[in-house]
């Protein structure tokens, strides 16, 4: 028996696990990939927006020379932190259900050699957040292998004409980098102009690559159709065929909502966010709480590192001294 389980060991799913080390309980924490595999899937060469005192967790201080840290530096700090204090990590672990058994938990897992496992909690913390889940656009070709909903380097796209779906920090991040190692790129967006999300330092160099014409821009637009070697554009003047040797999806993510669904937690309004106390974190099912951008329903970019690393507080605190005492 458990006391504690946290499932997902992203940065919200370890700054849970040192509040509660700090709270004198030691959770154990499942996750089915890597430690921090939603930052390992970043870009390669990407730098974070936030400044690295806005990442930090359980007190420990992220040291870089840089005035925004990178991929490298953010892997780096926080598989540190995990191992000098000791966070009990069962990595390459899925968690398959959660059930609720009078007042306990049960969860089901499958390791990465097909083993099954059983754990019994007095509490759940959900920090599973929504890398793994891309947004499908739903559109023939989608499942070639052409298709990518993830970009990591551009170095493999050297000379090709590469299509990106989207018009937010990842699309205009990829297509800078493609455009540097030469790659013909053209940017599909189906909004009258780009995020006003993105970087306020990046936006003037990419519109710059658009007015010289090095990266072709089509607002009001979308990708209908792929094939192997052109891609289908419906435009507002009409549809259009254009050469094509690969396609980046890049149209977000989403969390796992069935799963969310099948622990009882209870779903609302459009965006089909999960019901939890803001307070505490808890959700409508007693001792099952959230951390991390998870709470976030579809909209996922109301939540970011910066904001969900607090979580964890409010939920020890809940914990230890309240409803939720141990």
């Amino acid at each position: 028996m458990e006391q504690v389980i946290i499932v997902g060991a992203g940065p919200c799913g370890l700054s849970a696990a040192l509040e509660l080390q700090n709270a004198g309980i030691d959770p154990l924490v499942i996750e089915k990939q890597s430690v921090v595999h939603s930052i390992y899937l970043y870009p390669t060469y990407i730098q974070f927006f936030s400044t690295p005192e806005l990442l930090e967790i359980g007190g420990f201080p992220f040291n870089t020379p840089n005035e925004k840290p990178t991929r490298a530096e953010a892997l780096h700090y926080y598989r540190t932190v995990a191992m000098r204090r000791g966070v009990r990590i069962r990595p390459y672990e899925q968690v398959t259900a959660i059930s609720k058994l009078d007042e306990r938990f049960r969860l089901s897992s499958l390791d990465r050699a097909g083993r099954s496992g059983s754990y019994e909690s007095r509490h759940v913390i959900l920090a599973t957040g929504y890398f793994d889940h891309p947004n499908m656009i739903g559109i023939p070709g989608e499942q070639l292998s052409k298709v990518s909903h993830f970009f990591r380097e551009a170095h493999p796209y050297t000379g090709m004409k590469v299509a990106i779906i989207g018009g937010n920090n990842s699309a205009v991040d990829a297509a800078m980098e493609l455009v540097r190692v030469g790659a013909e790129v053209t940017v599909v967006y189906r909004g009258e102009a780009m995020s006003p999300s993105v970087k306020p330092w990046v936006r003037p160099l990419f519109d710059s690559l658009v007015n010289k014409g090095r990266i072709r821009m089509l607002f009001r637009s979308r990708v209908v159709r792929i094939d192997e070697t052109f891609i289908t554009i419906q435009r507002e003047e009409g549809t259009e065929t254009a050469d094509n040797d690969f396609v980046l999806a890049l149209t977000g993510f989403r969390p796992d909502r069935e799963f969310l669904k099948s622990t009882g937690i209870r779903m609302e309004g459009e965006a089909e966010k999960p019901f939890f106390d803001p307070a505490t974190m808890e959700t409508n099912v007693k001792g099952l709480y959230l951390a991390g951008v998870i709470a976030a329903g579809s909209e996922a970019n109301e939540i970011f590192i910066e904001t969900g690393r607090h979580h964890g507080t409010m939920i020890a605190n809940h914990i230890v001294g309240g409803e939720g005492r141990v």
